[in-house]
């Protein structure tokens, strides 16, 4: 009895010693961390609108981390394949992965089984708030969105509106102008928005609603006439553009947003570590202007807090998704 005794406190004390150490040993951890390069998964070709953006934030961070940051793009799938790689790595802070609420929250609707759910991440967070606007060829008649609309009710079906994809910020843009503005107009999916500018600038469909950062190059070569922006007040960088608000579709407000996630189970101290340096880096006048240049507004968050905005935009998003009707295997 006496021995037994003498052993329960043993492996008690154990237990307990082990449980004080935990903490100091996840916050040692933190401090060492990262010791070699991290790779940043992107779910995105190379070169397009949302690998830029990660690169611009990516570059920085590896400065103030001090270890390269690898970029790994793992395009397909809407963004699915890139994520469902990240959720499966070690969760030990040296493989994140760039989502954005196309992977977050629309594909979670959009997909029967993207592979993954927001639940397979620790949010690290919130790069930035990326706004679309109304983008027309510079010859079209319309001048503005009232004058898109009036023709769209006088013509139901006739005009048509390019996307990236179904379940894209572009499509789904695109779907809430249609219930808002009660307008009958037909979606053309493209696979990406480049294909769609092609044929936007080629007379071959209507308009498209994208992200400011894949207009603006366009725009600034005279080929694209922007209508409308998404956002509630008028942007810094078109500050002639009026919103959809000022005009004819009062209440519409749509944006798209990106940020940082690690594989679930990732230490809390180094996702904590992480926050921290995204948030000091997008304070950094530098890399803010980098981001308003390609219209993109930095919002960085705690952990904690995008939590909460992820799940807030995968509950007001979901039912966009299921009216619009689109659904991918």
């Amino acid at each position: 009895m006496r021995n037994f005794s003498l052993r329960f406190i043993t492996q008690s004390g154990l237990l307990l010693a082990a449980a004080l150490t935990f903490p100091f040993c996840a916050l040692g951890q933190a401090n060492q961390y990262p010791e070699r390069p991290v790779i940043l998964i992107v779910p995105f070709a190379a070169g397009g609108g949302g690998d830029l953006l990660a690169r611009l934030v990516a570059d920085p961070l590896s400065r103030e981390l001090q270890q390269p940051i690898i970029i790994d793009n793992k395009a397909g799938a809407g963004g699915n394949i890139g994520m469902v790689a990240a959720s499966r790595a070690e969760p030990n802070g040296y493989t994140l992965a760039y989502g954005t609420n196309g992977m977050m929250a629309i594909n979670q609707w959009l997909y029967k089984n993207p592979g993954f759910t927001p639940k397979s991440f620790e949010p690290i967070s919130r790069f930035s708030m990326i706004p679309l606007a109304l983008a027309v060829e510079n010859s079209a008649s319309f001048r503005s969105v009232q004058e898109l609309i009036e023709f769209a009710k006088k013509n139901p079906g006739r005009l048509t509106c390019g996307s990236a994809g179904n379940g894209t910020s572009t499509h789904i843009s695109c779907e809430l102008l249609k219930q808002m503005a009660s307008i009958d107009v037909v979606h053309v999916p493209y696979k990406g928005s480049g294909a769609a500018m092609t044929d936007l600038l080629g007379g071959r469909i209507s308009f498209v609603i994208d992200i400011v950062p894949n207009l603006s190059a366009q725009v600034a070569a005279g080929k694209v006439r922007l209508l409308a922006v998404t956002t509630k007040s008028r942007l810094a960088v078109a500050p002639n553009v009026p919103t959809f608000d000022e005009q004819a579709v009062k209440g519409y407000e749509f944006f798209a947003w990106d940020g940082l996630y690690a594989p679930k189970g990732t230490p809390k101290a180094i996702v904590d570590k992480l926050s921290e340096a995204v948030r000091k880096v997008l304070q950094s006048p530098t890399t803010q202007k980098m981001l308003a240049d390609r219209g993109a507004v930095p919002a960085g968050t705690t952990s904690a807090e995008l939590g909460r905005f992820g799940a807030y935009e995968f509950e007001r998003l979901g039912p966009i998704v299921k009216s619009s009707g689109a659904s991918l295997d």
